[in-house]
C-alpha cells in the first residue's frame, strides 16, 4: 500500500506529539492545568513560587514590597520594608504560618506600621501579599 506525503507528514506530526506527551512522565489522572482550586501545577502539585509581593496596598502612594521565595520556609517572623518609591517607610511582618500560606498559593493581608509623614500625616496601609 502506498502512502502519500501528506499522510506521512500527518502521521509523523501525530507521532511526535504522542512522544512528547508520553515523555512528560508521571502518568496519573491529573489534568496538568492550573486554575482556581485546581492545586496549581502538574498532577495537582503546586507550581514553584517565583515571586511574592504586594498585590494591593490600600491608599498607596508609592509603596511596594518583595518577599524572597527563600523566606517562605522561614521558621521565625520576617519583617519587610514597603518603602518602594514613597518618601517615607513602613514595614510589615509576616509570621511563619502566613509565609507557609503564601507558599501554598494563598493570599495574606497584613497592616503596616504607622508612620507620620509630611503631607500624609499619621497613617498605615493594609497590604495584600500574593505569590506567583
Amino acid at each position: 500500500m502506498a502512502i502519500t506525503r501528506k499522510q506521512f507528514l500527518s502521521g509523523l506530526a501525530g507521532g511526535t506529539v504522542t512522544l512528547l506527551v508520553q515523555g512528560c512522565g508521571g502518568g496519573g489522572s491529573g489534568t496538568g492545568t492550573a486554575g482556581a482550586g485546581a492545586g496549581g501545577g502538574y498532577n495537582g502539585m503546586p507550581n514553584p513560587v517565583s515571586a511574592c509581593g504586594a498585590g494591593a496596598i490600600t491608599n498607596n502612594h508609592g509603596h511596594a514590597v518583595t518577599i524572597p521565595a527563600a523566606d517562605l520556609d522561614a521558621t521565625a517572623n520576617r519583617t519587610y520594608s514597603i518603602m518602594g518609591t514613597a518618601t517615607h517607610d513602613h514595614s510589615i511582618t509576616l509570621t511563619p504560618a502566613q509565609l507557609a500560606a503564601l507558599k501554598g498559593g494563598g493570599t495574606v493581608v497584613v497592616s503596616s506600621t504607622v508612620t507620620t509623614a509630611a503631607g500624609f500625616g499619621s497613617h498605615n496601609h493594609d497590604v495584600t501579599v500574593t505569590c506567583m
